[in-house]
């Protein structure tokens, strides 16, 4: 694991949207549906493109090109009528080293994915694969989609029970940084409210109110202040 993913290691996808937010670096998270073979997982590493049109062939090239720990990320256009990642592409990517693979679209063999234990995520499963094969376009290793957004070498993925999450390399820091105070803070408030304090007297809700109705201030605002971290 290199400086950069390093960073994101104890952080949740919801730390790092938060963090996003907060920094104004757009939030990209893939499809709510999204979520790992096996609960539990999480990964993070350096998106790796594959446009799936209907072979194998395309994981393979890009496999070619990958690099230890990143994370395949497969668009399959979001379809729902076939599974385009099984288990040899998993075994195959497990023995290039990738820490992961992301689906825009289906998987199949659940139960050998679950055995070979490489996180995997998917909108669902399908026992049927494809039917056709399709032209591959000239950008098919270059750019992938993740629902709306389209995701290139230039970005993190990052995955859990959650879903997934796209965080571009040149804000990797500062978002890690950010999402790791929101974290600390967060954990801070918990640890806090099972001692008996509870969350409205720890954000001064009363306090908020009366500066609601005297001064117009907005919740968000006023969790600025008093330093909270619930929202953002």
């Amino acid at each position: 694991m290199d400086d950069t993913t390093t960073g994101f290691r104890d952080l949740s996808t919801a730390h790092v949207a938060d963090a996003c937010m907060r920094l104004g670096v757009p939030v990209r998270c893939g499809p709510a549906g999204l979520r790992p073979v096996l609960p539990g997982s999480r990964v993070v590493g350096r998106a790796l493109p594959a446009q799936h049109v209907g072979s194998v062939d395309v994981f393979l090239e890009a496999l070619e090109r990958s690099e230890p720990g990143d994370v395949l990320l497969v668009d399959d256009g979001g379809r729902a009528d076939r599974a385009c990642v099984g288990d040899l592409v998993a075994l195959e990517a497990a023995g290039a080293g990738l820490a992961g693979i992301v689906i825009w679209g289906l998987h199949r063999d659940s139960a050998e994915l679950r055995e070979i234990a490489l996180p995997v995520w998917s909108l669902g499963a399908s026992p049927t694969g494809p039917a056709s094969v399709e032209r591959q376009p000239a950008d098919a290793l270059e750019v992938a989609r993740l629902g709306e957004h389209a995701a290139t070498r230039g970005d993190l993925v990052l995955a859990d029970d959650d879903g997934a999450i796209l965080v571009p390399l040149a804000h990797a820091s500062a978002v890690a940084d950010a999402a790791a105070r929101i974290r600390d803070t967060e954990r801070r408030q918990a640890e806090r409210m099972r001692a008996g304090s509870s969350l409205r007297e720890q954000v001064r809700f009363r306090g908020y109110l009366d500066a609601r109705r005297t001064r117009g201030i907005g919740f968000r605002e006023h969790l600025r202040d008093v330093g909270g971290a619930i929202e953002e």
